[in-house]
């Protein structure tokens, strides 16, 4: 299979690497072919400009190349911190100039996007991996997880991947090495059992 992992991160001494490491690692072991992406370190540019919004018009050809690397993708991994309940602006610049039409969803035939989005992504799953320094039983209590909905139903859904496996990682902040070394233990296993060779 060919995993596009894309990492969403500023500092490369963070958990996030760590965790897109070992996701990596075990796609590598498992004998997939591995898209990776750290967008901080390649200096992704995330801005969105007017021409792109557009339908039809040409693209920059380093955009190009990641949005062919997307569509080709037979599963997705995303990995980045909670911030304000959502992802860093360059992934979600990611999100937007990446994902877009005509790569990852299109509009029905006299539909002028108005209507119901028609996925276009051949990945069958995507699995999300977040750190947090806010406790799981707050984040659902006050803020509701943001995260959870945006992913699973306003992105990958809305590209057709319809299987989404999301795991949160808190309390990064103060967790122990012992702690860390059991998260990345798990984010092995989840990568290994959604993306077993058929």
């Amino acid at each position: 299979m060919r995993i596009s992992l894309i990492l969403g991160h500023p500092n490369p001494g963070s958990f996030n690497h760590a965790i897109a490491a070992a996701a990596r690692e075990q796609l590598l072991d498992g004998g997939h072919q591995v898209d990776f992406h750290d967008l901080y370190a390649e200096g992704f540019n995330p801005c969105l400009t007017p021409p792109e919004l557009v339908p039809g018009s040409p693209i920059p050809e380093l955009l190009s190349g990641y949005c062919a690397e997307a569509a080709r993708a037979d599963g997705l991994i995303v990995v980045h911190p909670n911030w304000w309940g959502q992802p860093p602006a360059m992934l979600k610049g990611w999100v937007d100039r990446v994902l877009r039409a005509g790569v990852a969803y299109k509009f029905g035939v006299n539909d002028k996007g108005e209507g119901v989005p028609i996925g276009l992504l051949r990945a069958k799953a995507a699995l999300v991996f977040n750190t947090a320094n806010t406790p799981v039983e707050r984040e659902q209590a006050i803020f509701g997880d943001p995260l959870e909905g945006l992913w699973k139903r306003c992105i990958f859904d809305f590209c057709g991947v319809k299987v989404v496996d999301r795991r949160v990682f808190s309390v990064v902040v103060t967790s122990t090495p012992g702690e860390r070394e059991r998260w990345l233990a798990e984010v092995r296993s989840m990568v290994a059992v959604r993306f077993s060779q058929a």
